[in-house]
């Protein structure tokens, strides 16, 4: 349900939406001019998925772009919505390739050498204990099977690293509604990744 109005898109945002609809269309030159617009803002959520990782993590930003970049070029079928649509679906893309990885390289579901990640103190009031990323990320899987919603809030927010009005306009629900939303899911989370440790 929307309550508020979504945040004026400004030129550059109408250009990679514009751009967007035309990918989707088929307009494969429009792909070649979306990426020089989007490349900076890919790795800007790169480098914050990264600084979350341990140190001599075998990915580097440059890495995950890339392998972000290949999957969203295999999303052909997708028909974007607009700007914020699209780096919400990058997000969940660098996620899913964080935690592929980490499958891949056969770290234990906790402890023993784990990658950690926190909520760090951008995102959240209080100091909160560390999740290794594949508790979170089955958490925020049975969170998504429980309520959707509060899940893509998180995976905007803490993966993609959106505003509250940028998560807002990509969820087309009010800013309010984002950080209710917001509470309650990290509240959950919480108690979902304690109560499996």
């Amino acid at each position: 349900m929307k309550t508020g109005p979504p945040p004026q898109a400004g030129p550059a945002s109408r250009s990679v939406t514009e751009l967007l609809v035309a990918w989707s269309g088929g307009d494969e030159s429009a792909l070649q001019a979306l990426m020089p617009l989007v490349h900076a803002e890919l790795r800007r959520l790169a480098r914050r998925q990264m600084r979350r990782e341990r140190d001599g993590h075998t990915l580097q930003t440059t890495a995950l772009v890339n392998e972000a970049y290949l999957r969203l070029v295999d999303l052909s079928r997708i028909r974007w919505q607009d700007r914020a649509h699209f780096f919400a679906m990058s997000a969940r893309l660098m996620r899913r390739i964080l935690v592929d990885h980490a499958r891949s390289r056969q770290y234990v579901k906790r402890g023993g050498g784990a990658w950690r990640v926190t909520f760090d103190e951008a995102l959240v009031a209080s100091a909160e204990p560390a999740a290794d990323l594949l508790a979170l990320d089955e958490a925020l899987q049975a969170l998504a099977r429980v309520d959707a919603r509060k899940s893509q809030v998180v995976e905007l927010r803490y993966f993609g690293g959106l505003s509250v009005d940028e998560t807002a306009e990509a969820l087309h629900v009010s800013p309010e509604t984002v950080m209710r939303d917001w509470r309650l899911a990290k509240a959950w989370l919480l108690r979902e990744i304690a109560g499996h440790a």
